[in-house]
């Protein structure tokens, strides 16, 4: 039976549900979902879809680096948006965050998100060698 070590850091939002922040298993990291939430004050981060994104981003950043990785580790995201109309100014922030790493990714819009927030991305990394 593979050990499955959960993750949890003050660096990030604290999960809002019964769920955690990643769990660990095998080498691999599968991260929550993360909305805009400020990890110090636990309020949404004020601003458009953009300002949005580079807060979840960083939030998965700093859920990563407590697991052992980091966006460069990512190999998959799925990006949930409130509405297709946000994807380019998401994808624009996106691209700063991964440089030239190109995880593979789905992006789809859905009917509502956590807290009527524009944005949420989940994704799977490897544990940094």
């Amino acid at each position: 039976m593979p050990q499955i070590t959960t993750v949890g850091t003050d660096a990030a939002p604290g999960a809002i549900g019964p769920y955690s922040q990643a769990v660990v298993t095998d080498g691999w990291i599968f991260a929550s979902g993360q909305i805009p939430l400020n990890p110090k004050t636990g309020e949404l981060v004020e601003g458009d879809v953009g300002a949005q994104t580079d807060q979840v981003l960083k939030n998965l950043a700093a859920v990563l680096a407590a697991a052992g990785g980091n966006l460069g580790t990512a190999v998959k995201t799925t990006v949930f948006l409130s509405d297709m109309a946000h994807f380019a100014e998401m994808n624009a922030v996106y691209a700063t965050h991964f440089g030239d790493h190109r995880p593979a990714r789905a992006t789809v819009a859905v009917a509502g998100l956590p807290k009527n927030v524009d944005v949420e991305i989940e994704l799977v990394a490897r544990v940094a060698a």
